[in-house]
């Protein structure tokens, strides 16, 4: 159209054309002839390697968590982004927060993976996650104090359903110890005092809980509170008889209870909530979370992406059918879901669409973020196309992965491309 000779145009095109079949069609054109070979690469195989994508158990289970990873991820970022996208035209700081939410964005796969492995440690002192999730659980259910508490030797205790309970009966006017061993001093209750010797008392059973140990050998006497040792402040004791709890207190500061005359006759009981171990959060990286917990970590990344996307298709939007919508009488969330939504359903296509395509070849986050006991358990096909190739030395198998995984994302795209056309064509 321009005169411009053909020779003068392959030359200027020659340089793409060389890197785009370097690059891309060489490679495709390669794994897909080895995807008919052994894992030598000199026998022929034929189909066998793409059979093995549907009948071996980790592809298989790689093949189900990618159909997840598809239908949630895009769609809850997709979401989030809308949501940003409409909120924040209407808040004073806007720009900033639409800054704050695409900054992930800026940081890539492998750091994004490493904070969150961070983020979902299962030790609440390291985990943000289980820190936050620990602290609001602990604020309703108080957590023990005395976990690994047990009865030392020449102990009036024994072991009952996970408590404790006294040998014999106990009587009014009788003083009773309750010797306990295994808690470090720093793990003991911030009120804990030195443990004294409770006084009998007429018409009532008295005692003392406390931790009978004394640091040095041959030091303190055995099941007689020493200076040095502190009581069991808050420990819950029980009176039972017949197996029903007839009264119940709490230690005080120095270890010291007291029980009403109702007690007489009765076992004394350290219940099992005594020695609860403490709630220790969720396991986010366990086989059973681990697959949505690395989504979370992809949404944190894309919303903004996705939020970006969608703000520019807003601010295209005409806003005199908005006002009209006002003016009809519509409130804010009929304008938002029927003509907002609408008007914007090409750019949320766009944007599911490059989500879609994005997961699902997502590597980076699975590998870094799920541990290796449950690895499996978040196996994805991009993932398990590196293990098969490198791992376990099937390359056969890993370019059957890599021309099933081509194979999803051409529809994918076809889709995308007859989208931008019509666009074009209106």
């Amino acid at each position: 159209m321009t005169g411009t000779r053909g020779v003068v145009v392959a030359l200027f095109l020659l340089p793409a054309l060389v890197l785009l079949g370097a690059l891309v069609v060489y490679p495709i054109g390669y794994s897909l002839v080895r995807s008919f070979y052994d894992s030598s690469g000199d026998g022929f195989a034929g189909f066998a390697n793409y059979k093995a994508l549907f009948t071996d158990d980790s592809i298989r289970t790689a093949l189900r968590n990618n159909v997840v990873w598809v239908v949630l991820a895009p769609t809850v970022a997709t979401a989030l982004g809308l949501i940003f996208a409409v909120l924040t035209e209407r808040v004073r700081w806007g720009t900033a927060f639409k800054l704050v939410v695409f900054m992930p964005m800026a940081i890539s796969m492998l750091a994004a993976g490493i904070i969150f492995r961070l983020v979902y440690d299962q030790d609440p002192d390291k985990g943000v996650a289980n820190a936050v999730w620990v602290g609001v659980h602990d604020t309703f259910t108080q957590a023990s104090a005395f976990p690994s508490a047990h009865p030392g030797r020449e102990s009036p205790l024994k072991a009952d359903h996970g408590g404790f309970v006294t040998t014999a009966p106990v009587h009014t006017g009788q003083s009773v110890a309750l010797p306990l061993v295994g808690v470090a001093p720093d793990e003991m209750p911030d009120g804990a005092r030195r443990a004294v010797a409770a006084r009998p008392e007429a018409g009532k059973v008295t005692g003392t809980t406390w931790q009978d140990f004394t640091r040095g050998k041959g030091v303190g006497r055995l099941g007689t509170p020493d200076p040095s040792e502190q009581g069991y402040a808050g420990m819950r004791i029980e009176a039972v008889k017949d197996g029903r709890v007839v009264a119940s207190t709490k230690a005080a500061d120095d270890g010291t209870f007291t029980l009403p005359a109702a007690a007489d006759g009765a076992l004394l009981r350290l219940p099992a909530s005594n020695f609860k171990e403490p709630y220790n959060g969720v396991d986010w990286l366990g086989p059973t979370l681990v697959t949505p917990a690395i989504i979370g970590s992809y949404v944190w990344m894309w919303a903004g992406f996705a939020m970006v996307l969608i703000a520019a298709g807003l601010a295209g939007l005409p806003r005199e059918l908005l006002e009209a919508a006002r003016v009809d009488g519509a409130n804010e969330w009929q304008v938002f879901r029927r003509i907002t939504v609408p008007l914007l359903a090409p750019v949320l296509a766009v944007v599911m669409v490059t989500l879609m395509i994005n997961v699902l070849k997502i590597f980076d986050l699975v590998y870094i973020i799920a541990p290796g006991s449950s690895q499996d358990d978040a196996n994805v096909l991009a993932l398990e196309l590196y293990r098969k190739g490198f791992s376990e030395d099937q390359p056969g198998i890993a370019s059957a992965i890599a021309v099933f995984l081509l194979l999803l994302v051409i529809p994918v795209m076809l889709f995308n491309v007859r989208r931008l056309r019509r666009e074009v064509r209106r």
